[in-house]
């Protein structure tokens, strides 16, 4: 298969990915609405554990956009990123808004005291804050009215990513042994980024 093939069947294999993305949301309305029993003796702990972690793997998936281009040398996968990105944001979003609506009960002014006792809340806190700038402007028009900007601006989804795997350590009970595979697979999507520039520097050497 020649890469135009390739990079038209990666195209059209986006619905189907939409689809994938979207199952862990069904899979939990499910265990919510239908099947409380299998989230256990704490259903809202259940919740909040899985929106992280969908979240967590969404914001992963999103970062191997560029590693996938990188390494296969097909331009479609960029097709997927704006939806990656999106997605993994939902989750995010989702994670927080049970958090605030099980656990907190709704109740906004409870958060600064959470926030005092739980000081990982706030790196959550400001990776979901971060996303917000690059979901407002995730939009073809943005991307054309900022230019070289847009690039720079959606860099900040590294930072986000580092946030998230900090967010996830920091948990109480939850230390690297057990978010490790997060933290490894967040470095390598990093380091493949580097690929280009060491053969640009090897070739001009």
């Amino acid at each position: 298969m020649d890469k135009k093939a390739a990079n038209m069947l990666i195209q059209k294999s986006k619905p189907l990915t939409f689809g994938l993305l979207l199952l862990p949301l069904l899979w939990m309305l499910y265990q919510a609405v239908l099947a409380p029993q299998l989230l256990g003796a704490d259903p809202a702990k259940a919740l909040v554990d899985q929106t992280g972690e969908w979240a967590i793997r969404s914001i992963l998936f999103a970062l191997a956009i560029t590693p996938l281009r990188i390494l296969t040398g097909l331009t479609g996968w960029i097709h997927w990123r704006r939806m990656a990105g999106l997605f993994a944001f939902f989750y995010a979003l989702a994670h927080f808004v049970v958090y605030i609506g099980f656990f907190l009960q709704l109740d906004l002014s409870r958060i600064y005291q959470e926030i005092i006792q739980r000081p990982y809340i706030i790196v959550g806190a400001i990776a979901l804050i971060l996303y917000l700038p690059l979901v407002i402007t995730s939009t073809q028009q943005w991307q054309r009215r900022l230019k070289r900007n847009w690039i720079k601006l959606h860099k900040l989804v590294y930072l986000i990513g580092i946030l998230a795997v900090i967010h996830m350590t920091w948990l109480k009970k939850i230390g690297l042994m057990d978010t490790w595979p997060y933290a490894l697979i967040l470095m390598v999507l990093l380091l493949i980024r580097f690929i280009p520039k060491l053969k640009q520097q090897k070739n001009n050497n």
